[in-house]
């Protein structure tokens, strides 16, 4: 069963979403959806990577926020809230130097008023290298939002 809002959810939905904001910049593109996942990959290149030439951590938690807060946008109808990152946090397993990584978030908690996601990011090979959890805040869409973000299609 879904766990999306809108049942009919597709990336070709959701393939523009946060091109003009970290994501684009750091060439995330949206790569998976199934009916309790969604998938993002991003390259590992001279934007992501860090002096040494690895992955850069915060990197790796960009990729993570961005797919589990979009995620979350998915799950709730966003006529009525938004959904905001409240906390993340990231155990970085293995460097990767090159090629692609991919984040894969699942819900863990779909509450009312949080969200908490697990995102795995693996390299090509699908061998981990980070592993994040990512609390969400689910906020009623009120007067206090004057400058509202883009909406997902759905």
């Amino acid at each position: 069963m879904s766990i999306w809002f809108d049942k009919s959810i597709t990336l070709a939905k959701i393939k523009d979403f946060g091109r003009d904001s970290m994501a684009g910049f750091l060439e995330m593109e949206w790569s998976a959806i199934g009916d309790d996942f969604l998938q993002i990959k991003m390259p590992v290149n001279e934007k992501t990577k860090q002096p040494y030439g690895f992955l850069h951590g915060g990197a790796s938690c960009a990729l993570a926020e961005t797919v589990g807060s979009v995620a979350s946008a998915l799950v709730i109808d966003l006529n009525k809230f938004y959904c905001v990152g409240l906390e993340i946090n990231a155990n970085h397993l293995k460097s990767v130097m090159s090629g692609i990584v991919m984040g894969t978030a699942t819900a863990l908690h779909l509450g009312k008023t949080t969200h908490v996601w697990d995102i795995k990011i693996c390299n090509e090979n699908e061998v981990l290298v980070c592993i994040s959890r990512l609390t969400v805040a689910i906020i009623p869409n009120n007067k206090f939002f004057k400058n509202k973000p883009d909406r997902i299609n759905h």
